[in-house]
């Protein structure tokens, strides 16, 4: 009997935020997308249950991330692409 192959694909930080700045925020994998708000600057606050909160120097607003099923949340990954924008934010130099 053979295991199931899990998928190890990362995807690259600039290729998600792409794709999230267009719309497109379903099945981001939970991983994909803290390696995205990691990239953006953005530091892990703290944990309380699974709500993982970010928050980024000279930004008043937090981040709020949830692991569904190992997915991102849409909406959440819609309020990212929305503070990108807001901020005009970008990916740090070593992405």
């Amino acid at each position: 009997m053979s295991q199931p192959v899990s998928s190890l694909i990362i995807v690259q930080p600039a290729r998600l935020l792409a794709r999230v700045l267009r719309g497109d925020v379903a099945n981001v994998e939970f991983g994909d997308a803290l390696r995205l708000v990691a990239a953006l600057g953005f530091e892990e606050l703290r944990v309380t249950g699974s709500h993982h909160i970010y928050g980024r120097p000279g930004l008043a607003e937090q981040l709020n991330l949830q692991d569904r099923r190992s997915k991102a949340k849409p909406y959440q990954l819609r309020q990212l692409a929305s503070l990108v924008r807001r901020y005009n934010l970008s990916l740090e130099a070593n992405e």
